[in-house]
């Protein structure tokens, strides 16, 4: 189907931040698959450890115990502060999970109709239930009616969160950095606040961590920066660095409220998907890749405003550790065909905004590459050069 408005080139292989077209081109991934692959492509440890599961044991289904799956759940409690984990297949599916515990928290609550506050400007994914709690209108236009009870307030405002009178709200639910919708930071003690507001309202905090987590912020997670805890938070993307991999941990009486029979999953948490993500972890924890996030974005983010911050037409350069934003005051979509012909892979999202999300392994001299090529382009679409 349709689905896609595909770029001329088609990749055969690819070599850390390299990817290699059927000609032979090579092209300097600075977006990872859309933050996928956070150790980029091919990576020796990732691919031993795929490649040794898949002679053992791809699948028994969850009616089994999975040895992989619970060592996992037993990492990334351990690392996010969290108790119990479910395990999907993507992103969308993780956060259908947390929905569905918050609906379950409400009707525990005794609420028939539990509502969810989610943030103009969000994306939480496709299915009909996350695209519902989604607050873009443009991706939901043609799909309705959508799923009730989802209330949209602005993000970055906790003044409207706070004056909310709902007795129906069980739970907000939020990305700590908007990634689809222009890679919006918000303030310093936002989420915070936010962490506060549920707190006084017993409602449950879900964080939607699957574009920033992982390192990519310069924390394991970017609830992390604050020194908050969500009661939910889901992840995708980079925990399997191209396996096909979701899932949605809880704390206190939220980790509690699946039980056998309301929620499952045919794939979920498998023999495969478990032991990539596991090496994933491994190697972000042994080459301490969210210190290097850390610094290597603000290197990057200082670098790129010196060189932009001042030409007409741009109107903010921002980022949190490797996940970089410049936006301009028109739309640029032609943007990422430019960088294709410099054989460099970025994105456009929210119309304006270019979007950097490079592997977490990039070194120095990758850094300064991608920087160049993305001023280069800049400057010819805004006729600077």
């Amino acid at each position: 189907m349709s689905s896609y408005q595909q770029l001329p080139v088609a990749f055969e292989r690819g070599a850390g931040v390299w990817l290699t077209d059927q000609n032979g081109q090579q092209y300097l991934d600075a977006l990872s698959g859309l933050g996928v692959c956070g150790l980029g492509h091919a990576h020796p440890e990732i691919e031993e450890a795929i490649a040794d599961q898949a002679g053992k044991l791809l699948h028994t289904s969850n009616l089994y115990h999975i040895p992989l799956q619970e060592a996992l759940a037993e990492r990334l409690t351990s690392l996010a502060g969290m108790d119990k984990v479910f395990f999907a297949n993507s992103g969308a599916e993780a956060n259908e999970a947390a929905i569905k515990i918050a609906r379950l928290f409400g009707h525990q609550q005794g609420i028939d109709h539990p509502v969810v506050i989610t943030a103009t400007g969000s994306f939480h994914g496709r299915t009909m239930a996350t695209l519902s709690a989604t607050g873009n209108s443009k991706v939901q236009q043609g799909f309705e009616p959508l799923v009730e009870k989802f209330v949209h307030v602005p993000y970055n405002d906790t003044e409207v969160l706070s004056r909310l009178t709902d007795a129906n709200v069980v739970a907000v639910m939020l990305e700590p950095i908007q990634g689809e919708g222009g890679v919006v930071i918000p303030d310093e003690g936002y989420l915070k606040a936010v962490r506060d507001i549920c707190d006084q309202n017993n409602w449950l905090l879900i964080l939607d961590e699957i574009q920033t987590g992982m390192c990519r912020t310069g924390e394991w997670f970017a609830f992390q920066h604050e020194k908050i805890s969500p009661d939910v938070m889901t992840l995708a993307k980079a925990l399997g660095n191209g396996i096909p991999i979701g899932a949605c941990l809880a704390k206190g009486i939220a980790a509690d409220l699946i039980q056998p029979g309301s929620h499952g999953s045919t794939f979920g948490g498998n023999p495969l998907a478990s032991r990539a993500a596991l090496a994933v972890i491994d190697v972000l924890s042994k080459q301490k890749l969210h210190m290097k996030a850390a610094k290597l974005g603000a290197e990057m983010l200082a670098r790129f405003k010196s060189e932009l911050s001042e030409i007409d037409g741009v109107i903010s350069v921002r980022g949190k550790g490797l996940m970089l934003a410049i936006e301009l005051d028109r739309e640029c979509a032609q943007l990422v065909n430019m960088a294709l012909q410099e054989h460099l892979l970025i994105n456009v999202t929210s119309e304006n905004v270019i979007r950097l999300l490079p592997p977490l392994i990039i070194d120095d001299d990758i850094a300064q590459q991608i920087i160049a090529k993305v001023v280069r382009i800049v400057k010819v679409f805004l006729k600077e050069e």
